[in-house]
This record gives C-alpha cells, structure tokens and sequence, in this order.
C-alpha cells in the first residue's frame, strides 16, 4: 500500500554513494539524501562524509550489522510514518549491492522504490592507474565479474578462463583472496607478462595500487590489501601497442559531426560518434 505525504507517494530512494570518495556522489544523490528523514547507509563502504548531506534530525541507520528482514522493517516502519527513505550503497547498485533482493522484498509490501546510480568502483579503479579500459585493436570489451565466494556462488559458465578466452579486459570485483586463482587461471589466454593492477580502496584517502604482471602481483601485493581491492586484467593496462580510432582522424565523417554540411557518414570505425 502506498503511503501519501503531501499528495505523493513515500519512497525509498535506493542510491549509488559512489567507490570511497564522498565527492564523487552525484549531484542528484546529494539532493535526494538532503530531502529524506530517514537515512540507511551500509556503514562498512559508504563514507560518513556523505551523511552529511542528511537535513538536521534525520535518523541515520548504519545496516551493517543488520540482516535482510531487519532492514525491510527498518524501512516498513519509516514508509509506515510517510518518511522518505534514502538507502544507500557503495558504487553503483547495478552490481553487487544486494538492491535486487530489497526491491523484492519491497515490491512484495507494495513500497515504491526510485534509483540513483553512483560512480562505479571499476570506474574510479580506472581513474586512479590512469586507464582506458578499451583500446582500439586490443580490447573494446569490459567484463565486470568475480570469483566464487561466501555470499555467492558463480554460474557454471561464468568463469575467469571463459571470459578470458575473449581477450576483454576484465574487472575482478570481491576476490582479493582469491588472487593465486586469478593468476593460475588466466595466463593460458593472456600470457604471464600481461599487465595487472591491483587497487585498494580506489579514492578513498588510503587508496593503493600496485601494478605488476600475472606472473609477479603476487610477489609485490602487501599482505595487508585483502579487501576493498579490485584487480585489473589485460592487455589493455600496458597503454600501448594499440591502434588509433577514426574518431578524431582528419578525414572520418563524424555521424553526427559531419565535417561539413555536404559530407556523408562514412560508416563505422574503431571509434564512432
């Protein structure tokens, strides 16, 4: 049943908070967290920066320690009050944030949600070894994965060899502990010497990287970094030895760019716009 306040609909405002960096949440984020009276973070990811932005007298719920059925009350309660509810995740909530199973939960109590995506933590991973993950003539692929874990088993066909086979980059997520996997499985397709970056915490204060190949992150990895780390796979990472697009070459017709009013769009290249 949907509560009114004011002639609207309560919501529960499901939010991507962004990789660590309390800057790095979206302007919309900020305003929606400013406008709720009620506040769930996952207090183990999300900066307490961000809460911040919460109006004067907000109730503030850090979820760690909560299971499933005592978040979904929390937020029964709050919907039940006509509170607007913020929810918040680290990254974006398109992976791993455990918001499908909410949802669920909250469809089944007739509880309008919205969603607010943040920056992902492949993203400012990215950012930090100063990468494109897509390089012409090496990979226009990004596969964003992990290994099998305690919270969740990996599909049959959902393995590092399979999507190694197709030459992707590959984005490692939830499986730091995993790392002699990591290096045992993939150098059949990609070599030993392929390029690895290992980032701790990317923007967060205490960010780290280490860079190194599959045959020496190990060697190189502090025995500290066993969360929070995303591990970067391919060969994309060595920035070189990759092809230009045609996006800026002096005589591509852009699509939607022409170079001038009477040039045809010259087809596709490795690069389009």
């Amino acid at each position: 049943m949907c509560h009114s306040h004011r002639g609207r609909c309560v919501t529960v405002h499901f939010i991507g908070a962004g990789p660590g960096a309390a800057d790095l949440l979206t302007l919309r984020g900020r305003d929606i967290i400013a406008a709720c009276p009620v506040c769930l973070y996952a207090g183990s990811l999300v900066p307490q920066e961000v809460l911040q932005h919460c109006p004067e007298g907000t109730r503030v719920v850090n979820t760690a320690p909560m299971d499933l059925d005592s978040i979904v009350d929390e937020i029964s309660q709050a919907h039940v009050a006509g509170h607007d509810i913020a929810r918040l995740h680290s990254g974006d909530l398109s992976v791993w944030s455990a918001m499908g199973e909410q949802m669920r939960r909250l469809g089944e109590l007739n509880i309008p949600v919205s969603v607010t995506p943040g920056v992902p933590s492949f993203a400012a991973a990215a950012a930090a070894i100063g990468a494109e993950l897509t390089l012409p003539g090496l990979a226009q692929s990004v596969v964003l994965t992990r290994t099998p874990g305690r919270a969740s088993s990996m599909p049959p066909g959902e393995t590092l060899t399979n999507f190694a086979a197709t030459g992707a980059t590959l984005a490692i997520h939830l499986s730091i502990q995993n790392l002699a996997t990591v290096v045992a499985d993939l150098p059949p397709a990609y070599g030993a010497e392929c390029p690895v970056a290992v980032v701790y915490r990317a923007s967060w204060p205490d960010e780290q990287i280490y860079r190194a190949t599959l045959s020496t992150i190990e060697n190189i990895l502090c025995t500290n970094v066993s969360r929070t780390a995303l591990i970067l796979v391919g060969p994309a990472l060595a920035g070189k030895g990759f092809d230009e697009s045609c996006l800026y070459a002096a005589g591509y017709d852009r699509r939607y760019r022409p170079q001038t009013a009477d040039s045809p769009w010259s087809g596709w290249c490795h690069g389009n716009d």
